[in-house]
């Protein structure tokens, strides 16, 4: 083999291997994507246990307010934490209790979480009615916790469903039998992370 054929054989591998070293530039190392994917694991595996925790605590401490916690998707519902007398958005002296004990348990051990208070009526009334006093029901829970149980006002957010079909406790039921309609629902939307006891 000739020198100069020589020479364009090891040009032409140099560029082919230069090429291809750019090509894989794109790549991610196996190492690399595998401790990634390890990263992201850990941090589900470590909001999972916030969330079982967190409801774990909810659970013990409202067992005796009859409460219903329940977990959806990566948040915590608490039914049945706060009614309303008919055309009302006064928050009632027996439901003050049940959010006293919720404030404790979130600035105790989940000081950074983010919740959502959720108003709801009864169908009497026209709709953008019922939006307005649910609207009202929301922010008098969660004035509540911020005012009088220090929750950071930037935590606690308050949105109204009013009298939505598909949120009824008993559909269409108003007045005097639709109590369980018209009230408010704690929903914890992001448990953070959970605080050191001393």
């Amino acid at each position: 083999m000739s020198s100069k054929v020589y020479r364009n054989l090891c040009l032409a591998v140099g560029v082919a291997a230069t090429v291809a070293l750019a090509g894989c530039s794109n790549y991610v190392k196996r190492s690399d994507f595998d401790a990634a994917i390890s990263k992201l694991q850990n941090t589900d595996q470590s909001l999972q246990q916030q969330i079982t925790s967190l409801q774990q605590d909810m659970q013990s401490h409202f067992a005796k307010y009859d409460a219903q916690i329940t977990a959806m998707q990566g948040r915590i519902q608490v039914n049945d934490i706060a009614h309303f007398s008919f055309n009302q958005a006064t928050l009632q002296e027996q439901d003050k209790p049940k959010l006293d004990e919720f404030a404790k348990i979130m600035k105790q051990h989940h000081s950074n979480a983010l919740v959502t208070v959720e108003g709801f009526t009864d169908q009497a009334g026209s709709p953008a009615y019922n939006k307005r006093l649910g609207m009202e029901r929301a922010r008098a829970v969660r004035n509540y916790l911020v005012n009088q149980d220090g929750m950071p006002a930037s935590q606690v957010r308050a949105v109204s469903y009013g009298e939505a079909r598909n949120r009824q406790v008993k559909p269409g039921a108003i007045r005097a039998s639709g109590e369980a309609n018209r009230r408010a629902t704690l929903v914890i939307d992001y448990a953070g992370n959970q605080a050191e006891t001393g």
